[in-house]
């Protein structure tokens, strides 16, 4: 399956290998929505953002196990992708458990560790007390390789989100 074990984030050790992925995550994503998403991700990656994000990754966790990573086996191997399930004080956003964000690397795609991850965030979900039984998440129409991941894990399209400029 994978030679990753799933496990915990863990503010103090994984911080910086997490803000790392989520660079990836972020990049990449900007990159499926052509030149000016792309623009747009890459220029939000500052340090204050960054700084700001692992800030509130560090609330979230606070309250609860609600981020889980994927570490490479062996001394300093790092960290090979991550599921960041939203916590359960949050429920009330949308009624059900979230799915904030799941980021595999690319070179560990297809080796089963993203159904993993998925796996230990929806073992999580399933113990949040949930106005409904229910979990949801936001994919980019234009990402067709993620829109496979989750349907063949039972997704349905379910309302659309939609945005502006503030």
């Amino acid at each position: 399956m994978t030679d990753s074990v799933v496990r915990a984030y863990d503010p103090k050790t994984d911080a910086e290998a997490l803000w790392e992925l989520k660079r990836r995550f972020e990049r990449e994503l900007g990159a499926g929505g052509g030149p000016e998403k792309s623009a747009t991700y890459d220029a939000k990656l500052d340090a204050d953002y960054r700084e700001r994000y692992l800030a509130w990754v560090a609330r979230c966790v606070a309250d609860e196990e609600c981020l889980f990573v994927a570490e490479a086996r062996g001394d300093g191997a790092g960290l090979d992708g991550y599921v960041f399930m939203l916590p359960e004080r949050l429920a009330m956003v949308w009624d059900a458990a979230v799915v904030n964000e799941v980021y595999v690397c690319a070179s560990r795609r297809g080796s089963g560790l993203a159904d993993a991850l998925f796996e230990r965030g929806l073992a999580h979900a399933r113990q949040q007390s949930l106005p409904l039984d229910r979990v949801v998440l936001d994919v980019d129409r234009e990402n067709s390789r993620a829109r496979a991941f989750y349907a063949r894990h039972g997704f349905e399209h379910w309302g659309e989100m939609v945005a502006r400029d503030l």
